[in-house]
């Protein structure tokens, strides 16, 4: 009989993680087109944009970089009533102001998943060339963790999401909760081994089925003579664990917020004082 084996244990482990960047928001909508600005737009309800609104945008073709340069004037030239322009003007000026979210690393929520991290390379190995089910307790460390910060959201686990031309099991879904009754699905998490290119297959199906769930939720919260506009998004991710990729589906279009993976090494090992 064979000896059992000796649980993989480093001499030192660690996790790196891309360092925060102080960017403004002015530095991510400078990179929109026209029709990424009038989703962002769109969903920044205190504004008080209307259709019509938006229309002007499109008409004039104003991307995220003529968006940040636009003065009240500008605005008004465009076709914007004076009120309009004034908010849109004062929006303008308070991106350029307001910073990007940052992970704070000094948060007990952070550092309880680091420690949680360092015990799972400790016991189970690196991840490197290990099965999707072990890297699945990587991926959902860093989702839970991601929720817990930001708070209002929920995660489910192996939730069922069904569209009128798919319905499957999906990895993980986060919610936010809209009132005791009512959440809605704002992404969606296909974890996977390698087959990155299927992963992201699946990965969009699930999100356009989600999108449906999420009108169909939007619709019962409405009142029934109320104008409805069917536009609706979902975030979705295809993450191995280490690398993670990030898209934007929409009832609309579909974007790639990055073309290149975000990048998290959980092999890397460095002195650690455990």
């Amino acid at each position: 009989m064979s000896e059992p084996s000796t649980p993989y244990t480093p001499a030192s482990t660690s996790t790196t993680v891309a360092r925060n960047e102080t960017l403004t928001l002015a530095d991510k909508i400078k990179k929109y087109d026209t029709t990424k600005l009038v989703d962002l737009l769109r969903e920044e309800k205190d504004l008080g944009l209307n259709d019509e609104d938006l229309e002007i945008i499109c008409k004039r073709k104003i991307n995220g970089w003529a968006f940040l340069k636009m003065d009240q004037q500008d605005f008004r030239d465009s076709g914007f009533k004076i009120g309009t322009a004034i908010v849109l003007a004062d929006f303008a000026e308070k991106c350029k102001e307001k910073k990007k979210r940052a992970i704070d690393e000094s948060s007990k929520e952070f550092k309880l998943c680091i420690d949680d991290i360092l015990r799972r390379i400790k016991n189970m190995g690196p991840v490197v060339d290990s099965n999707e089910a072990m890297r699945c307790k990587y991926i959902s460390t860093i989702l839970y963790t991601a929720v817990s910060i930001l708070g209002g959201l929920v995660i489910l686990p192996q939730m069922n999401v069904s569209g009128e031309e798919n319905s499957s099991c999906v990895d993980y879904a986060i919610k936010k909760i809209l009132d005791d009754l009512l959440e809605k699905i704002i992404c969606i998490t296909e974890g996977k081994q390698n087959q990155l290119g299927k992963g992201v297959a699946q990965n969009l199906m699930q999100c356009r089925s989600s999108c449906e769930m999420n009108l169909d939720t939007l619709k019962k919260k409405r009142k029934t003579e109320e104008a409805f506009k069917e536009y609706e998004y979902v975030y979705g991710i295809v993450t191995t664990a280490t690398d993670w990729y990030f898209i934007l589906h929409s009832t609309e279009a579909i974007y790639c917020t990055s073309k290149t993976e975000y990048h998290i090494s959980l092999t890397e090992p460095i002195y650690v004082k455990m």
